[in-house]
């Protein structure tokens, strides 16, 4: 018995062993347990802002590469808190309360890339504490309570890319304090109690690229082996401080530095060699100082200036050569200081110059301006900073007025000052300089011609016999060879086209306010002579038709009058530019003499606004308009609208008030409907109620009568008078108190079926 017992348990044992593990392989894994207040996401150990005041443990930490403690109320941290998390790689313990951090807290992170401590209550990193973090890219221990640091506060970080030490407690900084972080590339240092710095403070940044020490009290840089290790350095911040010289040669070892920020400090001169070997500075920051002067070769080694800021100082004069090497100057800000008058040829070697701001000064507007206005209306002209006001302080006559507004006559000479040499009237208003021909346009056919004509056509006009007199009167001898003809505005319409933009025809006349400049002539009638007096007197009306994707038609109007003259032939110049772009695009169209004015501008975008403006030309010169003198917006229409505004397309108007009109008759159908429905009601209400009094329902004179099937027998006793059986007709007689009539005839025929019962059963017997 027991040899077969033994063998049937051998042949069960494979099978209970195989089902044990199958048992085993079905059972799910066991996962790694959060702490009770955390969540677990994959790798990431999210503990942000769950009121903690010490590191949770967690039951089983392999896998976690990033661990969230910001937002807590930790105060210390211990050996053991980060003891088993090995692999970590990211550590965040931000906005907490820590004060001590356990000299062997970080012993066993020595995969550790990111290290964040920032806003916590940190009296100092004790030496050593951060060596076993060798791989550490990033640490932050920014707004603290740190007062001092030494070499062997980043003992150990050789990886180390980025460093904020902001908003701590730092007086200063010894020598070699960070020369344990080789491959340092920024570093922030703002906000600090810094008054003093170290000759060798930066010693061993040899990589590094921002620097940032804004926001110290610090009074002066004096030395220049200061910054003399820093040689990759591109960006240095110095705005906020307290600093009040600089010494020369401050900044000659930092050869690759582009961004220099001297804003907010108290300077109030400058040595001439301040900037010494910044070649390559791009940027320049010296607004909110107290400078009252620049030295003139202050500028001079920063060839490759882009941006400079010289606003909020206390300038009240700049040399005629304070930005002669500054090829690239881009953009210039002088606002907010004491000037009162400019060399004209101050901005002469800036031919990069786009942003120019000036306002905010005590302007005098005399003679000492006329080179500045000249400048400025040339530049005008070209399109190029249309946006610098310079704004009338004195005289008082003056006061409030805009410089490139006023004549050159009304530049007096102020008292007590002579005018220099450079300040006599620009070339443009002598009216003596060569006049440039003046390329015809594309577009417009054979009468733009460019052949010189007689003396009263000057070059780049048709001969003189096609010129336009377009106000009418006999030319005299001051109106320098006109010839006669009819003193009617012309019809002939001419197509123009819109090509690139031609160079200008002779130089540009400025924009100017006030009286109207008349030349006087021996004729007795005054001749205009100022492109910009013919745009305020005679042009007005313009308007804009025929609206599409790609085009459109420009139409304006000339006054007809007859007592003033022109000087020369008159052209008139279209500008349209798309209206808000960042980058400007401004076309002029040209149109021939011995057109109408009306022109059509193509190859417009559509759905684009466009400002279109039109400018007269008087002898060769023209006049730019202020955006709000003869101008108008416009916009083009989409591609779908101007193919649905052809033949092929339907009239989105027409196709509009169609559907409001079948949308009012489907409306006044419902409420006709709903009426007739409303009515219906009433009239069959009246109907049905007819035969029934209400009053006499519960009337007392006589009993109610029941209605059920079963009493058909009392309904005998109501009829007063029976017709005879053979009669024809039967009559009923109702009274008033009677609720509802019935057919008399029911009521008979009851009354006999009931007599003949009552008498078979009197006869039953």
């Amino acid at each position: 018995m027991e040899a077969p017992r033994r063998v049937g348990l051998m042949l069960l044992l494979p099978w209970v062993v195989g089902g044990y593990f199958s048992l085993l392989l079905q059972l799910p894994a066991v996962e790694p347990m959060c702490p009770e207040p955390c969540d677990c996401q994959q790798q990431h150990l999210l503990c942000t802002n769950r009121g903690l005041r010490a590191v949770p443990k967690t039951a089983d930490p392999q896998g976690i590469l990033t661990y969230s403690l910001g937002g807590n109320f930790i105060a210390n941290i211990s050996a053991f808190d980060f003891h088993r998390l090995a692999g970590l790689q990211r550590l965040d313990l931000q906005y907490n309360r820590i004060r001590w951090l356990h000299p062997k807290a970080f012993e066993r992170q020595a995969l550790l890339e990111e290290l964040y401590l920032g806003n916590n209550r940190l009296a100092a990193l004790a030496p050593g504490i951060l060596r076993p973090l060798a791989k550490l890219r990033i640490l932050y221990v920014n707004a603290n309570e740190i007062g001092r640091l030494s070499a062997a506060s980043f003992a150990g970080l050789g990886s180390l890319v980025k460093l904020r030490l902001d908003g701590n407690a730092l007086g200063s900084l010894g020598d070699a304090t960070f020369s344990g972080l080789p491959n340092l590339l920024y570093l922030h240092l703002e906000a600090n109690r810094i008054r003093w710095l170290s000759r060798g403070a930066f010693a061993g940044l040899a990589k590094l690229r921002f620097l940032d020490l804004s926001g110290n009290p610090q009074s002066a840089l004096r030395h220049a082996d200061t910054f003399q290790p820093l040689r990759s350095l591109s960006t240095l911040l110095l705005s906020g401080n307290s600093l009040q010289q600089l010494g020369g040669g401050l900044f000659q070892h930092l050869p690759g530095l582009a961004k220099l920020s001297l804003s907010g400090n108290r300077l109030v001169q400058l040595a001439p060699d301040a900037f010494a070997g910044l070649g390559a500075l791009k940027e320049l920051r010296l607004d909110g100082n107290l400078l009252s002067r620049l030295p003139a070769a202050l500028l001079e080694p920063l060839r490759s200036l882009e941006a400079l800021d010289l606003s909020r100082n206390a300038l009240a004069a700049l040399h005629a050569a304070a930005f002669g090497r500054l090829p690239k100057l881009r953009e210039l800000s002088l606002r907010d200081n004491a000037l009162a008058t400019l060399p004209g040829e101050l901005f002469a070697s800036s031919p990069a110059l786009q942003r120019l701001e000036l306002d905010g000064n005590a302007w005098s507007c005399d003679c000492r301006l006329r080179g500045l206005k000249g400048w400025l209306g040339t530049w005008h002209a070209q399109g190029r900073l249309l946006t610098v006001f310079v704004q009338c302080r004195l005289p008082p006559a003056l006061a409030g007025k805009y410089l490139d507004y006023l004549q050159d006559a009304q530049l007096l000479q102020p008292d007590g000052a002579a005018c220099h040499a450079g300040a006599s009237p620009p070339p443009a208003a002598s009216g003596q300089q060569q006049r440039r021909p003046l390329p015809a346009p594309e577009g417009l056919g054979s009468n733009s011609s460019r052949s010189p004509g007689p003396a009263g056509g000057g070059p780049g006009f048709p001969p003189s016999a096609s010129t336009i007199r377009l106000l009418g009167a006999q030319e005299g001898p001051a109106a320098a060879g006109g010839s006669g003809g009819a003193d009617s505005i012309p019809t002939a319409s001419l197509p123009a086209g819109s090509g690139p933009p031609p160079p200008l025809a002779g130089p540009a006349w400025p924009r100017r306010a006030g009286k109207h400049r008349l030349a006087a002539s021996g004729a007795g009638a005054p001749l205009v002579s100022d492109p910009c007096d013919f745009n305020k007197l005679f042009l007005c009306n313009l308007s804009v038709e025929a609206v599409g994707a790609s085009s459109v038609s420009v139409r304006w109007a000339v006054r007809p009058h007859r007592s003033p003259r022109l000087l020369g032939p008159v052209r008139f110049r279209l500008l349209f530019d798309r209206f808000g772009a960042a980058v400007k695009f401004q076309r002029f169209v040209y149109l021939a003499e011995r057109s109408e004015p009306a022109a059509t501008l193509r190859e417009l975008r559509p759905d684009t606004p466009y400002l279109v403006c039109v400018e007269g030309m008087l002898g060769g010169r023209v006049c730019p308009v202020a955006p709000r003198d003869h101008c108008a917006g416009l916009v083009t229409l989409p591609e779908a609208g101007a193919a649905g505004s052809g033949g092929g397309g339907p009239d989105q108007q027409l196709l509009t008030l169609v559907l409001l009109a079948v949308n009012a008759l489907l409306l006044f159908a419902a409420l006709a409907a709903w009426a007739s429905r409303l009515v219906r009601r009433k009239v069959q209400g009246r109907r049905q109620a007819a035969p029934v009094h209400v009053r006499q329902m519960y009337s007392t004179r006589r009993p109610l009568r029941s209605m059920g099937t079963g009493v058909s027998a009392d309904f005998s006793g109501f009829q007063s008078h029976r017709p005879p059986r053979g009669g024809t007709a039967a009559a009923c007689a109702l009274s008033e108190a009677d609720l509802i009539e019935f057919p008399c005839e029911r009521f008979a025929d009851s009354a006999r079926r009931g007599e003949d019962h009552l008498l078979q059963q009197r006869f039953a017997d």
